[in-house]
């Protein structure tokens, strides 16, 4: 998330940095376990606040030691990173709050971008992606380091901030990986850019490959949501009927007024509905048309409703032969005919 500044961090980063001052996250990086209350829950925000403060700050010091600038650029130059690694919301009281501090204090913290490199005078963003469109809806220009990266550098540097700071949900680090391995980078550099081992990034990509797009979009982020029901969501999905489960849950009346965990819920509770058994029927006919039964199918169950007396007593004397050429094909035990 994009930080922004209180009173006691402004004096630990004007220590290290000089002038330049970061800002206090916009919220803690993590749910915490439990809810603590009291003075351990404001002592354990506040040490959550000065630690990202810090790293902030940390940033901020190697950037300006390199000798790099802080320009003012027009959002409207600025293009979103070409593999989104956020999934959009339809309400982010979070990133009101950041648009309220930057009207209030100015943007402490800068973007990074490269040159766009088909448009000239354009550019990509790597990070930064909130408070680049904080400053596009408030009308101002966003501050911006300018790096030239290559594509390998600019997804590494775009993993690298989310990873310490924000912690993307499983779904969101699910869908940045697809979106990665789409544009054709390898598990290695996928697995680098995420900070995470080959078996966790075969996790996400098993996840974010088996559910469709749209269903994950239309859930959301769900940060509450955590690998194991999120591979169980896939298995579910996975099965006959799941991915029609899916889509009518996401149309029903009232999920758009859910928020992310529960639309979650909503889909989960979907794809475990039992499926009503598929009957498969057929009417057996004549040359000319007319009916000699009907057959019906339903997991182990076969069905025949004869129609004709004639050709009830046609079957009623064949069917051990049926059973003489099952045991043939199938060297099963033969069945006694009673």
């Amino acid at each position: 998330m994009e930080p922004d500044m209180s009173p006691k961090g402004r004096d630990i980063l004007k220590s290290m940095v000089g002038s330049v001052e970061p800002a206090r996250p916009e919220a803690p990086s993590a749910q915490p376990a439990h809810r603590p209350s009291g003075a351990v829950k404001a002592m354990n925000l506040s040490l959550g606040r000065l630690g990202e403060e810090a790293a902030a700050a940390k940033a901020l010091r190697e950037s300006l030691a390199s000798g790099d600038k802080v320009l003012e650029i027009d959002p409207a130059t600025v293009e979103m990173s070409f593999i989104r690694d956020r999934i959009p919301v339809d309400q982010d009281p979070e990133f009101e709050r950041l648009k309220q501090s930057i009207r209030e204090s100015g943007q402490q913290v800068p973007i990074l971008v490269r040159p766009d490199p088909v448009k000239a005078g354009h550019y990509q963003a790597a990070y930064g992606h909130r408070r680049l469109r904080a400053a596009a809806e408030i009308g101002v220009a966003v501050k911006a380091v300018v790096r030239k990266l290559t594509d390998e550098e600019l997804i590494l540097a775009q993993g690298q901030e989310n990873g310490p700071r924000v912690d993307l949900s499983f779904i969101e680090r699910a869908l940045f990986a697809r979106r990665m391995d789409e544009h054709g980078f390898s598990r290695d550099m996928i697995a680098k850019a995420l900070a995470t081992d080959k078996p966790e990034t075969s996790r996400l990509l098993q996840v974010a490959q088996t559910i469709d797009p749209e269903i994950i979009l239309a859930v959301g982020p769900a940060p509450k949501v955590g690998r194991p029901r999120w591979l169980a969501f896939s298995e579910k999905f996975r099965e006959t009927g799941g991915s029609k489960k899916a889509q009518a849950a996401i149309r029903a009346g009232g999920f758009e007024a859910l928020e992310t965990n529960g639309r979650f819920d909503a889909v989960w509770k979907a794809l475990e509905e039992k499926s009503a058994p598929q009957r498969a029927e057929q009417t057996l006919r004549t040359q000319a048309g007319a009916p000699l039964a009907s057959v019906s199918r339903s997991g182990k169950t076969f069905r025949i409703t004869v129609k004709s007396a004639a050709f009830s007593e046609f079957l009623a004397q064949r069917l051990a032969g049926l059973a003489a050429e099952f045991e043939e094909e199938n060297e099963a035990v033969r069945p006694v005919v009673s």
